[in-house]
């Protein structure tokens, strides 16, 4: 026991660590539901909150649209990002140092600097087509898509450029066009960039709030960020309980995404371990 005291930081980050998540468990399980009545150790334990969160808001609704808009809007997002990532790897033309630039520059400016000016085109976009205008999941899923270029296509650019261009060459003395090259060639090396910003992306576009707040109002449109935010925003110490229920159900996708992109990582850094 001679470096005990190394023990005693340890458990006390440990404790550190979880306490957050032990006062989010014991509020979503408190029948009271109450801030106020919330403690680390709940008296008389239910789910009470749960039934409340489905029964008395719109949380399964918000729970599919939120699920539906992350999902597509980080699929997409990795596809656009991967496809001017490989032009400006593998390809030479006029502006692409400028092109790739600008892109870096303008992710120096938040998004949502320009709330205004997204508001009233999308108002003017929902006049013609109402399904991807103001209050509408699609229309907001369009909005994220906006900015998917940028940081996401410098990280896989720099991730490409490690790979050989011998093997394009290769492929294209077998007969290859640039899309087999890509399709078959190279995406399954870049396989764990892929996995990295999808994740990435779907963490970011499921807890966004800011954009979505502004964007989204009626109630069968709104997403979990949203929604959880509306429960809490003028009853914060009625809410707390449902808000908690709903912020553990709500990390639930996160989880299974990961779980599911986890073997392309490892599969990935293990292969290229192996090559070299």
């Amino acid at each position: 026991m001679k470096h005990w005291w190394r023990h005693l930081c340890g458990l006390a980050a440990v404790a550190f660590s979880l306490f957050p998540i032990v006062f989010v468990v014991s509020a979503a399980v408190n029948p009271l539901g109450t801030l106020s009545s919330t403690g680390l150790v709940p008296a008389g334990a239910g789910l009470d909150n749960f039934a409340a969160l489905f029964t008395k808001t719109g949380f399964p609704r918000w729970y599919l649209n939120s699920v539906l808009v992350a999902g597509l809007a980080a699929a997409a997002g990795v596809f656009l990002s991967i496809l001017a990532a490989y032009a400006f790897s593998r390809m030479r033309f006029h502006g692409r140092r400028v092109g790739l630039m600008s892109l870096l520059l303008i992710q120096t400016f938040p998004q949502f600097l320009s709330v205004v000016t997204i508001y009233l085109i999308f108002a003017r976009v929902g006049d013609y087509y109402p399904a991807l205008g103001l209050d509408s999941p699609w229309g907001l899923m369009l909005l994220y898509l906006g900015g998917a270029l940028g940081v996401n296509t410098w990280l896989m650019k720099g991730f490409l450029d490690t790979v050989p261009k011998e093997l394009d060459e290769s492929a294209v003395i077998d007969g290859a066009g640039h899309a087999q090259i890509f399709f078959r060639v190279t995406l399954p090396l870049v396989a764990p960039i892929l996995a990295v910003t999808a994740l990435l992306g779907f963490i970011g576009t499921i807890n966004e709030v800011l954009l979505a707040n502004v964007f989204l109002r009626s109630d069968g449109a709104k997403t979990l960020a949203v929604g959880l935010y509306g429960l809490v925003a003028e009853q914060r110490n009625a809410n707390f309980g449902m808000f908690c229920a709903g912020s553990l159900l709500t990390a639930i996708p996160t989880v299974v995404v990961f779980q599911a992109l986890q073997r392309y990582i490892v599969s990935g850094l293990t292969a290229g371990a192996v090559k070299g």
